[in-house]
C-alpha cells in the first residue's frame, strides 16, 4: 500500500485524504492546530463559505455531499441595500438556482469527522512542519507542546497547508520557481446580527445581503442558528478606513451615516468592533506546483484567491477531483500524473483569481448601478432564449465548466450585450420582437460555447 503524507488538515487536506484513502493509499495527515475543534484558522472572521455545483460534485464523489448539504442555507440571489434604505433583489439564475452558505468551522468539522471515519487515515495534531527534503520525501515536524522533533517519510507528499504553505516556501528556493502574491488594499472585520427570540432571521435568509458604498461595503450571510455573519470591508488607510475607525463612537457614526437601515440590528455587536482582528485577503500564484514525481501543492498553497466570487473552497475541492482523475488516467506514472494535474489546473485557477479581483469591484461599485442592472437584464434574456449562451456567473457557479473556458465564453457574450445596450431606450424595448430578432442575429454570429464538465 502506497503511503502519502498530507500537510494541513483544513478543508482541502481533509477531503484529499478521503480521496486518497478510497484509492487504497495509507494516509498520514499532519496539522499544526491542537485538535479537530480548533482547525479553523479563520476564527473571528466572517466570510462564510459558499458552495456551488463544482464543489458539491467533488464532495459527492466521495460520499460526503449530502452531509454537508444539511448544514447549508440555499441563497437564490443577492439583496442590495442602497444608502437611502431601498432594497433591490437580484436573482442568481433564471430557474431558482442557488449557491449554498455554510460556516467555515462547520464545513471543516464535517470533513474532518468524515475523514477520521475512513480506514487507512491517521491524524497527527500540533505538528508544525519545519523542514522538508524534497528529494527523499522526508519531512521534519516539531510537536508544539513538547518541542520534540520527528522525521517522517512517504512516497508522496501533498501540501494542503494554505496560503503561507511551508512546503511551497521550500519549493520557492528551487531554480525557475515563479511566485507572486498580492494583498488586497482592503481588509474586513466581523459583525454579528443575532437571531431573535424565536431563533429566526431578522433579514431575508435565502439571500446574500450587500451594502455597496463605492470604496467600501458591508456584506452579510445567514447562519443556521438564525444569526447573520456580516463583514465590513474597508481600506486600510484613508478618510473612511480601518485606520480612521478607532473607537466605538467612530464605528457608530459610520453606521449612522452609511448603514442606518441595519444599525438597530447590529448595535450590540458594535461594542467590541475595534477589538476584533482585521482579516487580510491575498492572491497567490506560483509555478510549478509539483516536484518531480514526489510532491504537489494543492488548494490555497498554490492558488489562494480573494473571496469575492465564493470560489475558494470550490476550486480547492476541484483540485482534489482532478488529481484523482489524473491518477486514474495514468495509473502508477506519478511524473505524468503530477504534470497533468498542474497543467490542467494552473490556467483555470489563474482565471478565477482574475475574476475574483474583478468581482470585488462589481460588488463595491456596480451592483446598484443602472447600467450594470440593464446589462444583467439583457444577459438573462439572452440566456432564456439560448440556454447554451449562459452568463459568466452561471457558468462559474452552476456548471463545472473550466474557469478559463467560462472566461472565454464571457468575452464572446460581452460583445453581444455591448451591441444591444447601445440601442436607444433599449430597456423599454427589451421584450419586443425587434430586440428578440436582433439577439438571434447577433448570437448566430458567435460560435456556440461547449459546456464542459471536469
Amino acid at each position: 500500500m502506497e503511503h502519502a503524507i498530507i500537510v494541513g488538515a483544513g478543508l482541502v487536506g481533509s477531503l484529499l485524504s478521503v480521496y486518497l484513502a478510497q484509492a487504497n493509499f495509507k494516509v498520514s495527515i499532519f496539522e499544526r492546530n491542537s485538535d479537530p475543534n480548533q482547525i479553523n484558522l479563520q476564527v473571528g472572521k466572517s466570510i462564510n463559505i459558499t458552495l456551488c455545483e463544482r464543489g458539491f460534485q467533488a464532495l459527492d464523489a466521495v460520499g460526503v455531499g449530502n452531509v454537508v448539504r444539511k448544514l447549508c442555507i440555499p441563497l437564490y440571489g443577492r439583496i442590495v441595500h442602497s444608502q437611502d434604505g431601498q432594497c433591490t433583489y437580484q436573482p442568481y439564475g433564471n430557474n431558482q438556482e442557488a449557491i449554498y452558505a455554510i460556516k467555515r468551522e462547520d464545513l471543516s468539522q464535517v470533513l474532518l469527522d468524515f475523514s477520521q471515519k475512513q480506514e487507512n487515515i491517521d491524524f497527527y495534531f500540533q505538528q508544525k512542519c519545519i523542514d522538508i527534503d524534497l528529494q527523499t520525501t522526508t519531512l521534519k515536524f516539531q510537536q508544539l507542546n513538547t518541542g520534540a522533533i520527528t522525521k517522517v517519510q512517504a512516497q508522496r507528499i501533498f501540501a494542503a497547508d494554505g496560503a503561507y504553505s511551508a512546503i511551497r516556501q521550500k519549493m520557492q528556493r528551487l531554480k525557475r520557481f515563479n511566485y507572486s502574491q498580492e494583498y488586497l488594499e482592503q481588509g474586513y472585520r466581523e459583525i454579528i446580527i443575532p437571531s431573535n427570540r424565536e431563533r429566526s432571521w431578522l433579514l431575508e435568509k435565502n439571500a446574500i445581503h450587500i451594502w455597496p458604498r463605492d470604496n467600501f461595503m458591508l456584506i452579510g450571510f445567514p447562519n443556521l442558528d438564525g444569526s447573520f455573519s456580516l463583514s465590513l470591508h474597508l481600506p486600510y488607510v484613508g478618510r473612511i478606513s480601518h485606520e480612521s475607525i478607532k473607537t466605538h463612537e467612530d464605528i457608530q457614526k459610520l453606521f449612522e451615516t452609511y448603514f442606518s437601515d441595519i444599525l438597530p440590528l447590529v448595535k450590540s455587536s458594535l461594542q467590541d468592533y475595534c477589538m476584533k482582528p482585521i482579516g487580510d485577503m491575498i492572491t497567490i500564484k506560483c509555478f510549478p506546483w509539483t516536484y518531480q514525481d514526489k510532491a504537489a501543492l494543492i488548494g490555497d498553497a498554490c492558488h489562494a484567491i480573494f473571496p469575492y466570487y465564493g470560489q475558494g473552497a470550490n476550486a480547492g475541492f476541484e483540485d482534489c477531483q482532478i488529481l484523482i482523475q489524473c491518477m486514474e488516467k495514468y495509473p502508477g506514472d506519478w511524473q505524468t500524473i503530477l504534470q497533468e494535474y498542474e497543467k490542467s489546473r494552473k490556467p483555470n485557477t489563474d482565471a478565477i483569481a482574475h475574476l475574483c479581483s474583478e468581482h470585488f469591484r462589481i460588488l463595491r461599485k456596480l451592483v446598484g448601478d443602472p447600467n450594470f442592472l440593464l446589462r444583467k437584464k439583457i444577459e438573462r434574456k439572452i440566456q432564456k432564449m439560448y440556454p447554451e449562451y449562459s452568463s459568466l456567473y452561471h457558468n462559474i457557479t452552476f456548471t463545472c465548466m473550466p474557469y478559463a473556458e467560462a472566461l472565454r465564453v464571457e468575452q464572446k457574450n460581452r460583445a453581444v450585450i455591448d451591441k444591444i445596450v447601445a440601442i436607444d431606450d433599449v430597456e423599454e424595448k427589451l421584450d419586443t420582437p425587434e430586440i428578440g430578432l436582433l439577439i438571434s442575429k447577433l448570437v448566430r454570429n458567435v460560435k456556440a460555447p461547449v459546456l464542459a464538465r471536469v
